[in-house]
């Protein structure tokens, strides 16, 4: 049986998903993807994350509506999410952490270092 940690990827940007899939899997991630935010809400059932990754500027539902989604959800609102964003306000990055993310990442970051930052994260949700 795969112990893998399942991270679910939403994010419009092909580039994007692609670098992130390729270095997370690297860090001994699962990963999984969708291109838009109601592709996104119909991979969180069929995959059942441990950890979503939402893009917060997307056509469409944007990150913020989809977050809501899933946290008013009871089958999806334990599932922690983590906004990518390149919004650098303070004012933004409160909002989506009042919505309900546990966390956020900005663009650009460090594919690198990407998935020892999501282990340590996680560790500190899960404790």
């Amino acid at each position: 049986m795969d112990e893998r940690i399942k991270i679910l990827v939403i994010e419009d940007e092909e580039r994007i998903r692609t670098v992130l899939k390729y270095n997370l899997e690297l860090d001994g991630f699962k990963v999984y993807l969708a291109e838009d935010g109601n592709m996104g809400l119909k991979r969180v059932d069929e995959v059942k994350p441990d950890l979503i990754l939402l893009d917060w500027m997307m056509p469409g539902k944007d990150g913020l509506q989809v977050l809501s989604e899933l946290k008013h959800d009871e089958t999806t609102k334990e599932i922690p999410v983590f906004m990518l964003t390149a919004k650098s306000m303070m004012g933004e990055v409160g909002r989506a952490l009042y919505e309900g993310a546990d966390d956020y990442l900005t663009k650009p970051f460090d594919v690198i270092e990407l998935g020892h930052t999501l282990k340590e994260k996680l560790e500190k949700i899960k404790a």
